[in-house]
């Protein structure tokens, strides 16, 4: 059922500590939640994640539809860009992410869930689909907690595509302060953090075409009786550093003043306990309706002090995609 933030943290806290399955949504701003213990039955909401889900991929989809309606004009972005150097200058941010939303058209959210193969899927029926390869954070049963900061973004049939992501300075400057984050967020909750994997590349299909992304794998140790503190855990570190920036706290003011309308479902976060352990993700890639009724691909992209407009507006536009 939906819920409010504190809610949240009681329940997981206490279905963590007796083992009881659940599954748990938040969204960006920290003022939505939902929560479901013993999921696999419950229709409020359709999800997947690795090999657990109460609604598995289709073999055989129908055929989707999503078009782009109306981007986000150049100069609209532009404006909002603006807000974020002018702030990454004055020194209140290192790493911005700047996202906008693009209207589209969608035969049905429920057929788009279905279709997508991403790792991680969720479907809040009429409202919102997400189809997301960025994992959040993995909790083992030992209590070694994860996290995989996705960032660094190019198409992958671009010639010398792969070399040109690994040496890009910008890129590289962004993936470094994002795993500084992410490395810091993790020490508030867990000890003997360190980076396991630094930059390593993956390649995804979309329906544009394949594109590299890459990653690392910051991972540290939970103290003793961490499953009766799941929620704690959780929250403590939201928003995700992937989709802010650092240092957290003035980014995420910046980012409210360039954005200027709030993210929603977009860019929180969901997941699921097993009873052992746990696996997440960011919502990335996904559809919401807005409060015009109609539907919104939303996306963005990290922002430094060596970002180009043009080219940043360019890939907000390449990442608007529906991966099947």
């Amino acid at each position: 059922m939906f819920c409010e933030i504190d809610s949240l943290i009681d329940r997981m806290n206490e279905s963590g500590g007796e083992g009881i399955p659940f599954l748990f949504i938040v969204d960006y701003e920290l003022k939505r939640a939902f929560f479901s213990s013993f999921p696999f039955k419950n229709c409020e909401v359709r999800w997947h994640i690795g090999d657990s889900g109460n609604y598995p991929p289709l073999r055989h989809h129908p055929p989707i539809s999503l078009e782009p309606v109306t981007f986000p004009s150049e100069e609209e972005y532009a404006e909002a860009f603006a807000v974020i150097r002018k702030g990454l200058l004055r020194g209140d941010s290192f790493l911005a992410n700047l996202t906008s939303a693009t209207r589209v058209e969608c035969s049905a959210l429920e057929d788009l869930f279905m279709a997508a193969t991403a790792p991680y899927r969720l479907l809040i029926p009429d409202e919102f689909v997400c189809f997301s390869p960025e994992s959040f954070i993995k909790i083992s049963d030992n209590g070694i907690i994860s996290t995989y900061p996705m960032k660094g973004t190019i198409k992958a049939d671009i010639p010398n595509a792969y070399e040109n992501l690994l040496t890009n300075y910008k890129e590289l400057s962004e993936h470094y302060t994002i795993v500084d984050l992410l490395r810091n967020d993790l020490g508030m909750v867990a000890s003997d953090v360190h980076v396991e994997r630094f930059r390593y590349f993956e390649k995804i299909e979309t329906a544009n075409g394949p594109i590299y992304q890459t990653s690392s794998h910051i991972s540290g140790q939970l103290p003793p009786g961490w499953q009766s503190r799941l929620g704690e855990i959780v929250v403590r570190v939201l928003p995700a550093g992937s989709i802010c920036g650092a240092p957290k706290a003035s980014t995420l003011k910046l980012i409210r003043n360039a954005e200027k309308s709030e993210r929603g479902w977009y860019t929180g976060v969901f997941g699921f306990f097993d009873g052992k352990s746990l696996d997440s993700a960011v919502m990335i890639r996904c559809i919401q309706r807005h409060s015009d009724g109609l539907f919104y691909f939303h996306s963005g992209g990290g922002i430094t002090v060596n970002s180009d407009v043009s080219e940043e507006y360019s890939e907000l536009l390449d990442k608007v995609y529906l991966t099947v």
